[in-house]
């Protein structure tokens, strides 16, 4: 930080600072996404598999009985 200070002061050109300031964000999140990662790969890996229903038995049955009762009405 204060190298972009230093870099302001000295009234330096502005790719110089536009550097500085995407160098030290760029540090910034990589440092961050360091801190996340291990809690995110635990997340994704080590997590159990969810069981799946099958459920789409109970929707086609709904679905018949709907049409059924449509047919009675007419």
């Amino acid at each position: 930080m204060d190298e972009l200070m230093d870099l302001l002061v000295k009234d330096e050109s502005q790719s110089q600072v536009s550097d500085a300031i995407k160098d030290i964000l760029f540090a910034k999140t990589a440092e961050k996404i360091e801190g996340i990662r291990p809690e995110v790969a635990a997340s994704v890996f080590d997590a159990p598999e969810p069981e799946v229903e099958a459920s789409t038995d109970e929707t086609v049955g709904d679905e018949v009985e709907y049409e059924t009762e449509t047919e009675e009405e007419e």
